[in-house]
């Protein structure tokens, strides 16, 4: 186990602007024009101009590349440009590093970005279908003969574990569902607005694979989002509140693998995300009781819990009730349950609303918000906060 100290990147760089397409089931337009539709509008939020931008960072998975981007936005040369892997683990990490090009000089102005026809497209809850030979594909050799074929088939070997361990029931996953989706019934943007549901509701929902049932899983989105990051100083001079990064990190578990690491001594954690959570804390100096807001990646809702049991807020197992109890406010656009599954990019702006005080269910006094991307893969987290 390594053992790291703070890390010089907090209070660097910032979040200065925000933008997305419309959440949708069938944008009917290429993922392309999505990108370039939200990229646009982060611009126009942060008072920039596409010849401003000299950094792009995405997904491996994005089918946008960097120099296409560019060049359907009308940007001018980059001197940065770059990728993150493993899904939705990469969300916080783009923010990661276009902060580390700010700090370091190597950009002054970096666009992060994701967009995907993600239900009308190719599908990701449809599992495996085909995969090219890779080193990475090894670890799925030894789950797919046996029927593991989907994300939800892959998350449903550890809620059922966590749940036996607790002695819990499948309610204490409805717990985030009603929560999400309480924030989604009153964010014009989700796609559920004005569709609260009950824990009567996710109890009559049917099987997906046990335990987890259809309102477990995220949704399938048509949509794109973009972040524009650059320097604390040139952030005051721009239009919009600074959300300053005041830490990111990513991190991998010993024996890590994308969804299937069920070889690891205890299935009822994420290693992952702890290493992102001692980084983080480290970094921002903060403990759980300073965090106003947390939005928290959501694809299934075992996850959730065991990501605030991995960052403290609770002690292991009781995450179900720290949430039915309210103590901290948790994805208040409503999560990727309840606004739209864009990999978590959506869950980064919300977090930046929040320091803005623009949100749709804004939560009075929020100064420092916790964001983090994927679980059950190599994964990363930011705090941001408010200015000054």
């Amino acid at each position: 186990m390594s053992v790291r100290g703070r890390d010089g990147l907090g209070g660097r760089a910032a979040v200065v602007g925000i933008g997305a397409t419309e959440f949708s089931k069938d944008s009917g337009r290429s993922e392309l024009r999505l990108a370039v539709e939200a990229v646009r509008a982060a611009l126009e939020d942060a008072g920039l101009t596409p010849s401003d931008v000299d950094g792009l960072v995405t997904f491996t998975m994005d089918t946008s590349p960097e120099i296409t981007l560019a060049q359907a936005c009308g940007m001018g040369e980059l001197s940065f440009f770059s990728r993150v892997h493993y899904g939705g683990g990469a969300a916080c990490a783009t923010v990661q590093q276009a902060a580390l090009a700010v700090a370091t000089g190597v950009a002054e102005v970096v666009v992060c970005y994701r967009a995907f026809n993600e239900r009308s497209g190719r599908r990701f809850g449809s599992g495996v279908q085909h995969r090219e030979p890779s080193a990475e594909g090894v670890a799925l050799g030894w789950a797919l003969p046996f029927g593991l074929l989907t994300p939800a088939s892959w998350v449903a070997m550890a809620a059922q574990r966590y749940l036996h361990a607790y002695g819990l029931t499948p309610e204490a996953f409805g717990q985030v569902a009603v929560v999400d989706r309480r924030y989604a019934a009153t964010n014009p943007a989700a796609y559920f607005h004005g569709r609260p549901i009950t824990l009567a509701d996710h109890a009559a929902s049917r099987w997906i694979v046990e335990p987890l049932r259809l309102l477990d899983c995220c949704q399938e989105t048509d949509g794109g989002q973009a972040l524009v990051v650059t320097s604390v100083q040139r952030a005051r001079d721009l239009p919009q509140r600074p959300a300053v990064i005041a830490a990111a990190a990513q991190g991998a578990g010993r024996a890590q693998e994308q969804m299937t690491g069920f070889y690891r001594d205890d299935l009822t954690g994420l290693p992952e995300m702890g290493v992102v959570a001692r980084q983080l804390w480290r970094t921002s100096g903060l403990v759980p009781a300073d965090i106003d807001v947390g939005i928290l990646y959501d694809h299934f809702t075992p996850f959730v819990l065991m990501q605030l049991e991995e960052f403290g807020f609770c002690a292991r197992g009781e995450a179900a009730a720290f949430v039915a109890e309210e103590r901290l406010p948790l994805n208040t656009h409503g999560g990727q349950l309840g606004e739209g599954y864009l990999h978590g990019m959506n869950g980064i702006a919300e977090g930046v609303r929040q320091l803005r005080g623009t949100a749709a269910n804004q939560i009075p006094g929020a100064g420092r918000v916790l964001v983090t991307a994927g679980t059950g893969v190599p994964t990363s987290g930011l705090v941001l906060a408010a200015d000054g």
